[in-house]
């Protein structure tokens, strides 16, 4: 299977978020402000060289949205479809991910996982990323249409 990894734009939008919406999990992650065209188009302004689509025969089987403030980097969504999994893909665009915050200046990098999702905190450890026990992590939505979460 020959697929390609290459940087996502705005006009990528209606099929990462078809994508998105193929997986239980990633349906979980989503809210209708950060995750619409105008928010994503907000993060790719900000990040325009850090996320990366994994694209077979024009159709977009994987992204993951990375960007960092500076600072530390973070891995916002990472999502491969279900017919294409574990055949490399994510770590394919992990390591892409990586390389572009490295070439940025960044020197570390979090995520965020669902702590019932079985298999991507199974996929992320054997990436490296360690898990943290010793932090909360705490949000506020300052828009009534963002969920607050559990």
């Amino acid at each position: 299977m020959e697929y390609s990894i290459r940087n996502i734009r705005i006009e990528d939008y209606d099929a990462i978020y078809t994508l998105w919406t193929e997986t239980e999990q990633s349906r979980r992650a989503l809210n209708p402000v950060d995750d619409s065209r105008e928010g994503i188009g907000r993060y790719l302004a900000r990040n325009p060289g850090t996320c990366f689509a994994a694209v077979l025969e024009g159709r977009m089987i994987g992204v993951i949205l990375t960007g960092h403030d500076g600072r530390r980097g973070m891995i916002h969504h990472l999502c491969v479809h279900p017919d294409f999994r574990r055949m490399g893909i994510a770590s394919h665009l992990v390591a892409a991910a990586e390389e572009a915050l490295r070439k940025e200046g960044i020197q570390k990098i979090f995520g965020l996982v669902f702590t019932d999702n079985v298999s991507a905190n199974a996929f992320w450890e054997k990436e490296g990323y360690s898990l943290r026990t010793n932090l909360n992590y705490r949000n506020k939505s300052l828009n009534e249409r963002i969920p607050v979460g559990e």
